[in-house]
């Protein structure tokens, strides 16, 4: 009986929820697209603690969680100083205020909410006055910045910034004053947090913190270097050619040829080999001497190849495929030079003509990790668009592989570390390769293509592969050498035994 009283009841709360959807929530929040959504399961999977709050929650979404509830004080406090702003004024008046908000609210997150509008109310209330205070309070700010300042950006832990506009339209003396303060606030609050260099950007225009942000990195328009990249293909064909010069090219046709020849004289000898009835030529004693090698060479090889077809046949692929890319390392080896850029991700280019990769000046610290991990949650989520922030992640991962690489960024300072080392810049960038959709952004992509195709047309690039070839290829025509000699061996002694048994006759 009670189990069924108690589906009634979540009956019946379905119903007066989408009843008031239908009725209401339509008229008021249908023209505010959704801007906080839950973490998808194989980003959070990955490395929850960046993703879940640890310390404090804000907003619904982590609100019921015991173990938060020790820092609940803080929230409380914040609400009470709250009260000091007007003389006369209660907290209740912010929970009505907030009350009669709740469809906007609701209509932010993209869960279902399921608390009532006045738990909604103070709930909204209470965070609010506590993030609002976080924001304009130094002295909190220091005090409690390495226990909550990651949970402050995380993307389950938003609250709409319109609530705190509401707030201080309350305390200031204009809603145009009121603006002001929270865009002084949330400047403050980019130049302490994002990883880039703060570009000009109206804060108030966005939904949460975490928003402001991912706009503060992110271009709005294509108005860009990329958009200059694109205009002339055929210059940038001829700075490569130029780069290399007319005699480098035909030096690279030359190789170019050598290097398709020694490939096929492998696989014309290895078919050779693979024919070669070796259960009966093994059987001669002069043949015994090569006889473990070659097979232990085939093996070798026979072990490799099934191991990459079992690879391909895999039905799951990996959720990110590595971008394919030189490291930081062998582009600086072939002359490539990594020049810093104040500014947002529109910066990065590529520059054949005076081999210069251009890349945004990033700072990284003890909160980053959290910080672009939560922002590619959100662009994975929530934007429509090509999720730019998520290539260029993918692209620090191509080009960083080890300490080397970072280290080799630092020094040309376009990573500023302040971590412990190189080694944990470099496992940062190799830990974030996780992806909730396909990542292809054509102005980045662009990039990428223009960098491999200077490094693949380079003289040493096409020499080194030309040797490495000729080495791997090296034992397949010594065997067949070999073997041939073994054979004209064989043969004149088989063609002997006759002779020498007739004499004796």
């Amino acid at each position: 009986m009670a189990s069924s009283s108690n589906l009634l009841s979540d009956e019946l709360k379905w119903v007066m929820h989408i009843r008031r959807a239908l009725e209401e929530e339509l008229e008021d929040a249908d023209d505010l697209p959704i801007s906080i959504s839950g973490v998808p399961k194989p980003l959070l999977c990955s490395k929850p603690q960046c993703y879940v709050p640890q310390s404090i929650a804000l907003g619904p979404y982590h609100h019921c969680r015991c173990d938060l509830h020790e820092m609940e004080r803080f929230k409380i406090s914040a609400a009470k100083r709250s009260q000091q702003w007007i003389p006369g004024f209660k907290f209740q008046n912010l929970v009505d205020l907030f009350a009669k908000l709740e469809y906007p609210i609701r209509a932010h997150y993209h869960r279902y909410l399921d608390f009532n509008g006045d738990t909604l109310a103070w709930m909204m209330a209470i965070d609010a006055s506590f993030l609002l205070e976080f924001l304009q309070d130094e002295t909190l700010h220091h005090s409690v910045r390495h226990l909550m300042l990651r949970d402050v950006v995380m993307l389950e832990n938003q609250i709409p910034l319109f609530l705190l506009r509401r707030m201080l339209e309350i305390r200031c003396s204009s809603s145009g004053i009121a603006d002001q303060v929270l865009g002084s606030m949330l400047l403050g609050f980019l130049k302490e947090i994002c990883p880039f260099e703060v570009v000009k950007i109206n804060a108030l225009q966005h939904s949460h913190l975490l928003e402001v942000i991912y706009y503060s990195v992110v271009p709005r328009t294509k108005d860009s270097i990329f958009d200059k990249i694109n205009e002339d293909d055929e210059k940038e064909k001829q700075g490569i050619h130029e780069n290399c010069g007319k005699l480098n090219s035909f030096i690279c046709i030359l190789i170019d040829f050598l290097t398709s020849r020694v490939s096929a004289l492998a696989i014309i000898v290895f078919k050779f080999l693979v024919k070669i009835p070796w259960n009966i030529v093994t059987k001669f004693p002069m043949f015994m001497i090569i006889k473990q090698p070659l097979e232990n060479l085939f093996s070798s090889q026979m072990e490799h190849q099934s191991s990459k077809d079992n690879e391909a046949s895999k039905d799951s692929p990996p959720l990110v495929e590595e971008i394919a890319i030189p490291s930081v390392a062998e582009l600086i080896g072939i002359g490539i030079a990594f020049v810093p850029v104040d500014g947002d991700l529109s910066v990065i280019s590529f520059d054949a003509n005076k081999a210069k990769l251009h890349l945004p000046v990033i700072n990284l610290d003890m909160n980053s990790e959290v910080v672009l991990r939560n922002l590619v949650a959100y662009e994975g989520t929530i934007i429509q668009g090509p999720m730019l922030l998520t290539r260029y992640i993918e692209f620090m991962n191509g080009i960083i592989d080890t300490e080397e690489d970072a280290r080799i960024l630092r020094e040309n300072k376009i990573v500023f570390n302040r971590m412990k080392s190189d080694s944990e810049v470099a496992e940062l960038w190799n830990g974030m390769s996780m992806s909730v959709r396909l990542t292809k952004v054509a102005e980045l992509d662009k990039v990428i293509e223009e960098v491999n195709k200077y490094y693949n047309n380079t003289l040493k690039v096409r020499m080194s592969r030309l040797i490495n070839k000729c080495l791997l290829c090296s034992w397949l025509p010594f065997v067949c050498i070999v073997s041939l000699l073994v054979l004209i061996i064989v043969s004149l002694q088989a063609s002997c035994v006759p002779s020498s048994h007739s004499g004796k006759q």
